[in-house]
């Protein structure tokens, strides 16, 4: 009576739906993940500071609804104001960059 379902690992999906790893779709997947994992580590370390939102914008210096931005994507936000976030929460930031295979670590 019941159908009875397969179960499939979230990799398979994504290799199914997005596409292989190394295909240029998936790269950009991955990337927009990483990305939105940005948003994510500001949100939780404002949380550990007890600061409201409105309280980390006068921090850096602006509105409130900016800082909801840059928690929701920070695609769209200055990557000097994501910096001056990160500065006022006391945050070490360190970035890797990748090109042409070599790995950069700042």
């Amino acid at each position: 009576m019941g159908k009875k379902f397969k179960t499939v690992s979230l990799d398979t999906m994504i290799d199914k739906h997005v596409g292989k790893k190394g295909t240029k779709k998936r790269e950009a997947f991955e990337n927009e993940l990483r990305i939105d994992l940005l948003g994510h580590a500001i949100k939780q370390a404002r949380q550990e500071r007890n600061l409201t939102q409105e309280e980390l914008g006068e921090l850096v210096g602006v509105q409130k609804a900016q800082i909801s931005k840059i928690e929701n994507s920070v695609k769209n936000a200055r990557f000097e104001t994501i910096i001056k976030v990160f500065d006022a929460l006391g945050a070490k930031v360190n970035f890797n960059v990748e090109l042409n295979k070599k790995k950069f670590a700042y």
